[in-house]
Parts: structure tokens; sequence; C-alpha cells
């Protein structure tokens, strides 16, 4: 494993944000959704595909805090353009697991 320099940590924007409104994306080549998250005024709400169909289903999703890169460049998947990663883990049958701050923090707030 190839060790990360703590300057390149730093510019990773990890940040907790609201899931606002969760959308079908039948485009995309897995199952997924497109999630609009808010992180507050100063990031802004933005747009990611995610591949969570497997265990979330949309509702549950609505209101739902978790964490994102809100750095990387826009990328384009599918028909949408994707703004923000947001993150999770995979289990051992590649469902993936939204990384979630286990209390609510104000959106926006970076990974500390």
């Amino acid at each position: 494993m190839k060790e990360l320099q703590w300057d390149e940590f730093q510019r990773v924007q990890l940040c907790a944000g609201t899931i606002i409104a969760v959308d079908d994306f039948p485009q995309a080549r897995n199952p997924a959704y497109i999630l609009k998250v808010d992180f507050g005024d100063a990031i802004g709400v933005k747009k990611s595909s995610a591949q969570i169909t497997d265990i979330y289903q949309k509702e549950e999703l609505i209101g739902k805090q978790v964490m994102a890169v809100v750095n990387f460049p826009p990328k384009q998947i599918g028909p949408i353009m994707s703004e923000c990663l947001v993150t999770g883990f995979h289990r051992d049958d590649n469902a993936v697991v939204l990384a979630v701050p286990d209390k609510l923090v104000p959106n926006g707030t970076r990974l500390a």
C-alpha cells in the first residue's frame, strides 16, 4: 500500500450533506439512483449517481446524512453530470453501505 502524505489528504474535501431528492436512474449501466445532496450554503446542492439500490429504498434516503467528496471535478455518468462522490463500503455481496455520521452535523461540515 502506498502511503499518503498529510498534505494530499488535506486536499480531499470530505463533507457531510443531507439527501434532499432521490430519482431512479434507468439509463445507468448498473442499477443506481440520482441523489441531490445539500451541503449547506457554502457548497450548495450537488448531484451524484449512487449504486445503492440493492439495500436502500428511495423513501428511506430522503433526509439521511451522508459523507461525500465535494471537490472532485464533475464526471459525466450517462446523461447526468455527477458533482460529488457519495462514499460507502462494499459488503461481501457487493452491495454498498453508505458512510454516514452517527450523529447529525451541520451540512457542509468537513471530516476532521
